[in-house]
This record gives structure tokens, sequence and C-alpha cells, in this order.
């Protein structure tokens, strides 16, 4: 769904100016039962051409590794999926769920739930940690809950006009263009994060979210400040803390009560920094920072 939300560029403007024929999506595909399977099937022959297989959702194996706790067109969706795999030229894994397993792989894990080449930050997955696609490729990952929809076409944009060679990608196989900065780049709350003036409420427009609300913006990579949601905002814009929606350790804490929407702190010093800064500098910066704040870093700056 977030799919098509996209502007930049649309649904439509994939199909009208890339060429790229749609043959299936969950909310506009056209076959169904008998016939959905005939499609399916025809692309695992290869009588379709299978270019880019979009998959989105954990891989469910339980139980007991059938996956039939997950059936999609009389089976269990994991087998689709590994026969789909195999004729795929390249495959985009979209959202937490398909990347690292997200939410329903978490301890215990009792869905038997991962990612297509991850289990969290643990190489493997479903398909394994050598596999490479039909092009040489391995999965290419666009977490997010939700991607960002922009995210996912520009990416199968490269693919379409062969350009794909040209995008760079880290360590998780996150395309660098969108995941090479943190959520923080762009957020219009850094000068509050720079003098410590800090928010408690959701829906402030004045201060910085990570010291007491457990925004992750500092330590999340993502580019959701600098092409915004809608081309209008983001979360942070809008009052909310970044839960690290894009990281492989999603969600943080395993969800445990008290550690949603709360920075854990010892002695006041949050537990975890920004990548790069230790402890004893930071809560040496604090102090400056507090003492150097300029009144206006407390006021409300977009009021009209």
């Amino acid at each position: 769904m977030s799919f098509l939300n996209a502007e930049e560029p649309t649904v439509c403007d994939l199909i009208a100016d890339f060429g790229i024929n749609l043959l299936w999506h969950p909310s506009l595909g056209l076959e169904l039962g008998n016939n959905l399977q005939t499609l399916l099937r025809d692309c695992i022959s290869g009588t379709i051409p299978l270019d880019i297989l979009v998959f989105e959702g954990s891989v469910v194996n339980a139980p007991n590794g059938t996956g039939e706790w997950n059936r999609f067109a009389d089976r269990a969706m994991k087998d689709w999926l590994a026969d789909l795999a195999k004729v795929a030229k390249f495959i985009v894994a979209v959202g937490d769920c398909a990347t690292w397993g997200g939410i329903p792989a978490m301890s215990p894990n009792p869905s038997e739930s991962e990612g297509l080449q991850f289990l969290k930050r643990q190489e493997g997955g479903f398909l394994g940690k050598d596999f490479v696609s039909q092009a040489g490729l391995p999965v290419i990952n666009i977490p997010g809950c939700p991607a960002h929809p922009d995210w996912i076409t520009q990416i199968l944009v490269a693919i379409a006009t062969g350009r794909i060679a040209d995008i760079a990608f880290d360590e998780l196989n996150r395309p660098q263009t969108f995941f090479n900065t943190y959520t923080q780049t762009g957020c219009t709350r850094n000068v509050h994060f720079a003098y410590k003036a800090s928010t408690a409420e959701f829906g402030q427009r004045k201060g910085c979210l990570f010291y007491d609300l457990g925004c992750r913006g500092p330590m999340t990579h993502s580019s959701c400040n600098r092409i915004l949601w809608n081309r209008v905002s983001s979360k942070t814009r809008a009052g909310m803390p970044c839960l690290g929606c894009t990281e492989p350790e999603f969600p943080f804490f395993d969800l445990k009560p008290g550690t949603v929407f709360k920075t854990q702190t010892v002695m006041g010093v949050p537990k975890e920094l920004p990548p790069g800064v230790n402890k004893k500098d930071y809560a040496l910066l604090t102090m400056v920072a507090k003492d150097a704040a300029p009144p206006w870093a407390e006021e409300d700056f977009f009021t009209v």
C-alpha cells in the first residue's frame, strides 16, 4: 500500500514511462484462485519472464519448517517464494518483515519467521547467505515499517533502465543512496538536539525527541528527513520519535513495557548514543550545550 503512494516516480510512471509490466500486486492484481496459480506457475516455468520479484512480508516457516501457517494460492507461501526466487532476474525485499523478519521474528519467534536473506542482523535468512538472483545480485533490501514508497519505485527504475550496477549497497544490502545517512540528517529539530533542548510530549513542534521520548533518529540509517513522506513531512517533523524501523533490530527491546517512546538512561545519560560519541565526551558536551543554549532554543519556531 505504501508503494501505491509513490510520487517520484509514481506507479503510473513506472508503467507508462519505464515500460514495467506489473504482473500481479495484492491490491491491483485481477487474477484470483486458479487463475493466480496459473500465472505463478507460468512464471516458474519461464512461460512468462520474471524480471523483478518484489516480496513483502516475513517468510513464515512454522510449524516445523512446513510454512503451513502462511498459505497463499493453495500452497505454503515459502514454497512459492522458493520457486519464484530461482527464476527471477532481480529480487527486492520491501519492508522490515521481508528484509530482516520484522515484528513476527521477535523473540521467541513462534512463527519461525525470517527475512529473505537476513534474520535480524544475521546473514542467511530463507534464501541463504550465498544466494544470488539470475542477474548475479543478492536480495536488494528496502527496509522500513513501512518502506518509503519512493525508495521502492526509484530502485525499480534503476533496474528497469539498466542502472542498478551504479547503485552502491551497504553490508545489509540496502541502497546507500537512501541508507547512507542517518534519519537525523535534515531533521528540523537538529538545533534543539545541539542545545540539548528536549520535548516530553508528542506533537510538540519544539524540542528534540531524543532525550526523553526515545527517538532513534541519530542512530538510524534512512533518508526520511531528506526524501520527505508525501513530499511534506516525516515522523520527527510531525512531533513523533523515530522508531528506528529501517534497522534489523526493530522493534527495539522487543517492545518490553517502559522501553517504547522512552529514552533509556543511566544517571541521566542515554544508554545508546549516536555512533562515534563516547559517554564521557557526551556528558561534557551536555553541560556546555545547556549552559550555552540561547532562549530561542526553547521557543516554537513554527509559530505563525
